[in-house]
């Protein structure tokens, strides 16, 4: 089967963007969203933050904090981030106004709190098609190793879901031998477009 998915974090743009990136070189059909209300990069301290509005390119974002501070944006992993995200796709996207983008087969999220976001959402707008939707949170700390592991573990499970010709009758089966085989917890709900 050929599914749709989109990857969601909370407002920074790095696991997402880890896992649209690899799923889009793999040839997965991929988006990826936030769902704060701002794109929030880290700063020179945790009461310093960047914020950018969603939309804003990823290269704006990236000559500002080289503009800024360099060395310290280089060392923190976040210019090379951004450098990424600009090849992936112009600009973050805000999962909550994605209603344009279509729907998606599969939503994977990365921390508990956006997936229970990605649930309400999904659960308060009008479904039109009855289509149904796979919403999958693997957790994954926020920092560039994780993000990478994390991608890489999203890649199987897309795979996996990829070689069943019914997910929704085989679902506990595949959540079942990748929490096994990989020792991470899932967590997952079926909802509707």
């Amino acid at each position: 089967m050929k599914f749709r998915y989109a990857m969601v974090c909370s407002s920074n743009q790095n696991r997402s963007m880890e896992a649209h990136c690899l799923l889009k070189r793999q040839g997965f059909d991929v988006s990826s969203y936030g769902t704060g209300a701002h794109v929030k990069l880290p700063g020179p301290s945790l009461r310093e933050p960047n914020v950018y509005e969603f939309g804003t390119p990823y290269k704006q974002m990236f000559d500002d904090l080289r503009r800024k501070d360099p060395e310290l944006y280089k060392r923190n992993g976040i210019l090379p981030m951004l450098k990424r995200n600009s090849g992936v796709k112009l600009a973050p996207q805000r999962w909550q106004e994605n209603a344009s983008d279509g729907s998606f087969d599969v939503v994977f999220t990365f921390e508990e709190k956006v997936f229970d976001m990605v649930i309400e959402d999904l659960h308060t707008r009008e479904h039109v098609m009855m289509k149904s939707v796979l919403v999958i949170n693997l957790e994954v700390k926020d920092n560039h190793e994780e993000a990478a592991v994390g991608a890489r573990l999203t890649l199987d499970l897309c795979q996996e879901l990829e070689a069943t010709d019914s997910w929704e009758e085989k679902i506990d089966e595949i959540i079942a031998a990748f929490e096994r085989q990989h020792r991470r917890k899932l967590v997952y709900s079926i909802s509707f477009y």
